[in-house]
């Protein structure tokens, strides 16, 4: 008991250690996981034995894991994506695993073995690379469409192979009719629990939920999940097909969402320890011996893989660009690679020393994979001549859309808060241009006369052609922090001087994205609290006039340009016109401005009526200087006042 306890122990300690690295290092968990394995298991320092025990616990793991996959399963979303998944997403996996067999064969490894080489081989990472494409925000590019319509087949063609490969050991001699009796198999199986499972499941799950107990919730979806999984091992399939059809059964329920968040933590944990037994089969001593066969798998599944991808895009969208983006990201093995694996080791198909040098060729394949997605672009460029040409016809039609435009707002982002904004601009009649990167909203704006074109904001050339050096100023959309401070620091690097407001969802990312430059940070979590305060005050029955006070008065603590304003104005009755409307303006000094080297008070811009709200110095923000101050080449003064005094007031900065 004690043993267990302590090596339990060890294997969480290094677990958690290990995943934290890698969580700082910006890398997915899962790495971390494979990473302990290697380090704990019986082929490296031997603290944990490769017992039975402990891999059957982990094919749990993969139980979950496909459980999730059905879940995610939408038969809309499918039809939508159609093209791609099964036009797209079939022929990758064919090709690869037709050209993986063929190949094996001339290393005497069989047809059998070559083909479920080839499955293996024709799987990628769906943790990796979708993580990668939403924290670049390239999910909705051309070529993050084709990635998770081959991603989403992929998903799908696991299924069948976890049939076939089983059946592929087969050494009864009539190979042929043993498939064909495990397909039959399978298709009954499954008919059976797709017919009655749908019939039995929502009454049963409603009766369930009118308890109103999420513990006895929690144990129904454990009933129904694992049943479902015994049962096609009962019948002589594996219990990731019963998983992934009791998940598919869900996702078309109105239980969905809460079976998806109650499930997540016994999928995480199972996930861990199921990376982790597959780091354990790795052998350290084979890999060292037999380094070579694993590089020549590594340079065969990487740049091989990709170019079948990049051919088979090209053939598809008839374009080199999205083509070999896609290949760079598909790539990679993945990690449903690491089931069919596991599956084929099971059966004998494959001898140990090889079973190894895939395993160590996966491993590090996965481990260069986020360095390949996030170097993508520089790898296309170099590659592809006519990249540049679309590139720079890209940035021609930006720059045809925002020629005419002088002290504009660039808009990054053309969702529901960039329409908004939009709206609100349009308005005021003030121009604006947006970025988006979904072509399908570019198109429908562009069709309804929006000033919107198709353009990654993060990009230098991009934010060039929108018009930065003439802009007024720039509003980040959307809550991307990755994307927000590469946009902040190309402004930085050449429009110091231009207002950026960026929202966030919540305030844990606003010093950071201030430091980085932003002159505000919008927290949604901040704007929903002060309106639900304002409504609880209203039904609470205080005065109107009293609620937009205290509202006023939270924006003006959390936002440092609406104090000045709000100081001087929070008991006008009525508004003022526009032509004497105080405003805004930022104003960048330079070496040879009068201003620079003297005090802020021996200005006297008091006397114009403007109030210099706050200096930014080295993309850090101070709100209300001192009369004391001195001013330096390269501050950033907002100031606050009447038009006519700004005018004065920066005529006053610039020449004394």
């Amino acid at each position: 008991m004690n043993n267990s306890l302590q090596l339990l122990l060890i294997l969480l300690a290094v677990a958690v250690l290990v995943v934290v690295l890698f969580r700082s290092l910006q890398l997915p968990a899962m790495l971390g996981y494979l990473i302990v394995g290697v380090m704990i298991g019986p082929n490296a320092l031997g603290w944990i034995p490769d017992a039975p025990e402990t891999r059957h616990l982990a094919e749990f793991g993969v139980v979950f894991l496909m459980f999730s996959i059905g879940l995610e399963f939408s038969l809309a979303r499918l039809r939508a994506m159609q093209r791609l998944v099964f036009g797209l997403g079939t022929a990758q996996v064919v090709a690869t695993m037709l050209l993986v067999m063929l190949t094996s064969m001339f290393f005497d490894l069989g047809w059998a073995a070559g083909l479920a080489l080839g499955g293996i081989m024709a799987m990628s990472s769906t943790a990796i690379v979708s993580k990668m494409l939403v924290e670049r925000a390239e999910l909705n590019t051309p070529h993050g469409q084709k990635i998770m319509g081959v991603l989403l087949f992929q998903d799908l063609a696991v299924v069948p192979l976890i049939i076939l490969i089983p059946a592929l050991s087969s050494h009864d001699g009539n190979l042929s009719a043993t498939l064909a009796y495990a397909t039959l198999k399978a298709i009954l199986v499954l008919t059976a629990l797709l017919t009655f499972g749908q019939r039995l499941l929502r009454p049963w799950f409603h009766l369930v939920a009118r308890q109103k107990s999420s513990e006895l919730f929690m144990l129904n979806v454990l009933l129904f999940t694992l049943g479902l999984a015994w049962i096609t091992e009962l019948s002589g399939l594996s219990m990731a097909l019963g998983a992934f059809v009791a998940g598919m059964l869900i996702s078309e329920t109105e239980y969905r969402y809460q079976v998806e968040e109650d499930i997540k933590p016994f999928r995480d944990v199972l996930l861990g320890l199921f990376f982790v037994t597959i780091g354990m089969m790795l052998d350290v001593h084979a890999l060292i011996s037999g380094w070579g066969w694993i590089l020549l798998l590594l340079l065969i599944l990487v740049p091989f893989k990709a170019l079948v991808v990049a051919l088979l895009v090209r053939s598809f969208a008839g374009d080199w660009g999205p083509a070999l983006r896609t290949g760079l990201g598909l790539a990679q093995a993945g990690e449903f690679g690491f089931v069919l694996l596991t599956l084929t080791g099971g059966a004998n198909l494959l001898p140990h020393d090889v079973m190894q040098n895939v395993l160590a060729a996966m491993l590090v394949s996965m481990l260069i994979a986020p360095f390949l997605i996030q170097h993508a672009e520089a790898i296309v460029r170099r590659i592809s001549p006519e990249e540049w040409m679309n590139s720079a016809m890209q940035m021609h039609q930006i720059a045809v859309q925002s020629m005419s435009s002088n002290q504009h707002v660039i808009i990054c982002g053309y969702g529901r808060s960039g329409q908004a904004l939009a709206a609100f601009l349009k308005n005021e009649k003030v121009s604006f241009i947006a970025l988006d990167l979904d072509s399908r909203r570019v198109h429908e704006a562009s069709a309804s006369g929006e000033r919107v074109v198709y353009g990654d904001a993060g990009k230098h050339e991009v934010l060039q052609a929108a018009g930065l050096m003439r802009a007024k100023a720039l509003v980040i959309t959307y809550d991307d922090k990755h994307s927000a401070l590469r946009i902040l620091r190309h402004i930085q690097q050449n429009r110091p001087d231009l207002p950026v407001i960026v929202r966030t969802s919540d305030d844990s990312n606003v010093e950071v994205l201030k430091k980085a430059g932003a002159t505000e940070v919008v927290a949604e979590v901040l704007e929903g609290s002060v309106m639900l305060a304002s409504q609880a005050l209203l039904m609470a029955g205080i005065p109107l006039s009293r609620v937009v006070r205290r509202v006023q008065e939270a924006r003006a603590r959390r936002y440092s340009m609406f104090s000045g304003y709000l100081r001087g104005n929070r008991d006008e009755a009525a508004e003022e016109t526009d032509s004497v409307q105080p405003r805004f303006q930022s104003v960048m000094l330079h070496e040879q401005d009068r201003a620079v080297g003297m005090r802020l008070g021996d200005l006297k811009l008091v006397e114009l009526n403007i109030e210099v709200n706050g200096v930014r110095r080295h993309n850090l923000l101070g709100g209300e200087p001192s009369d004391d101050m001195l001013l330096r080449a390269g501050d950033v003064l907002m100031l606050l006042g009447q038009p006519m005094m700004l005018e004065a007031a920066e005529k006053r900065l610039r020449q004394g």
